[in-house]
């Protein structure tokens, strides 16, 4: 975001002085009644203005906001965080901008000012935002959505806002960043903190826009693990298997991001291909036409120990599906992969294996 060319000087000086506590001589006391000056002009225009006043004040709230961590604190205090929330539901595309502008900011690295704005009834405009607009207001909205989704304890909130399907929808038709925040929120509702899957309303219609992001985005980035973390819970369903295996190039994105992913990105893509595998023998067909072998192989020495155990699986299947063509193999890997399977697994400390996917 620019910098505001025309800055308000009592605002910024009553900000600064905060921040750095002040004159020598300035007593505690002074600073907090400037604080609460500050708070109670910005919220009597918010609240009582009329809209040029609220668009103004607004502005103000996400100037001084952006300065620093302090004055998203002195700034998210009910009186000004419940009437922002309210021009949400303004027909003014202006207003509405102007309060989304102003909550992403105070939101900015903040947990306690994500839940308050949350707390104040944020979700529902925020939603309807979504359904009703386009362009710039949607963007915003979805990148609200993502900021305030950091927070565990906005997780079901959102996640029960009935939210999903308006994500999925930006996935197909949003913007390039639109779709970028979209699967970031995603990710953060429906990937707990111990990165198991939350129960969830994921549906598969986000698989094929996440698998044609997949095809275009560079595999070892962060988006890369996010989109493909979403698609090994998709997996998980007869559905989301078929729809997985019937998209175009679909299966090759999965095998590229093990080939050249992060360490998060190939255990799940591991995941995706080993749930396709187990479930019906055809797709294992078409995981070995995508040429999945070498990649799966460097995996069980380099990837986490989840992913080497996956892939350790996951080569087994391949190898019973492939008995008929072993000569072709051994010229493909360089070896007998039985050999090299076995070494692995000689290799390999004694552990549990978990329940499901390993």
């Amino acid at each position: 975001m620019g910098q505001n060319p025309n800055p308000n000087p009592n605002h910024e000086e009553e900000v600064e002085d905060e921040e750095g506590g002040g004159g020598e001589g300035e007593d505690r006391r002074q600073r907090s009644l400037r604080k609460l000056a500050l708070v109670h002009d910005l919220s009597r225009s918010l609240s009582h203005g009329d809209p040029e006043s609220r668009v103004r004040a607004a502005r103000d709230v996400r100037r001084i906001a952006r300065s620093s961590a302090r004055s998203r604190s002195i700034l998210a205090a009910p009186s000004v965080v419940q009437p922002l929330v309210s021009m949400l539901l303004s027909s003014d595309g202006f207003v509405r901008e102007s309060a989304l502008l102003a909550l992403l900011n105070l939101a900015v690295r903040n947990e306690r000012n994500k839940d308050r704005i949350v707390k104040s009834g944020a979700i529902p405009p925020l939603v309807e935002i979504l359904k009703q607009s386009d362009g710039n207001l949607r963007d915003l909205a979805t990148a609200a959505i993502l900021s305030l989704s950091v927070s565990p304890s906005n997780k079901q909130p959102i996640s029960n806002s009935g939210v999903t399907p308006l994500l999925i929808d930006i996935l197909n038709s949003g913007s390039l960043q639109g779709k970028v925040d979209a699967v970031t929120a995603l990710y953060n509702l429906y990937i707990s903190q111990d990165n198991n899957p939350s129960p969830s309303t994921l549906t598969t219609e986000a698989i094929p826009p996440l698998l044609s992001l997949l095809k275009d985005c560079k595999k070892h980035s962060k988006f890369a693990e996010k989109a493909t973390a979403l698609l090994e819970i998709l997996s998980s369903t007869e559905g989301g298997q078929t729809s997985i295996s019937k998209y175009d190039g679909g299966i090759l994105a999965i095998v590229e991001t093990i080939e050249g992913g992060t360490l998060i990105s190939t255990e799940h893509a591991v995941g995706v291909l080993l749930m396709l595998c187990r479930s019906r023998r055809q797709y294992r067909r078409l995981v070995l036409e995508e040429g999945a072998i070498p990649g799966l192989l460097r995996l069980t020495i380099d990837g986490t120990e989840k992913g080497r155990e996956r892939a350790v699986v996951l080569l087994d299947l391949l190898r019973e599906e492939a008995r008929p063509r072993r000569k072709l193999f051994q010229c493909v890997i360089g070896q007998s992969l039985e050999e090299r399977l076995n070494h692995l697994q000689m290799g390999k400390s004694s552990c549990s294996p978990s329940v499901g996917l390993v």
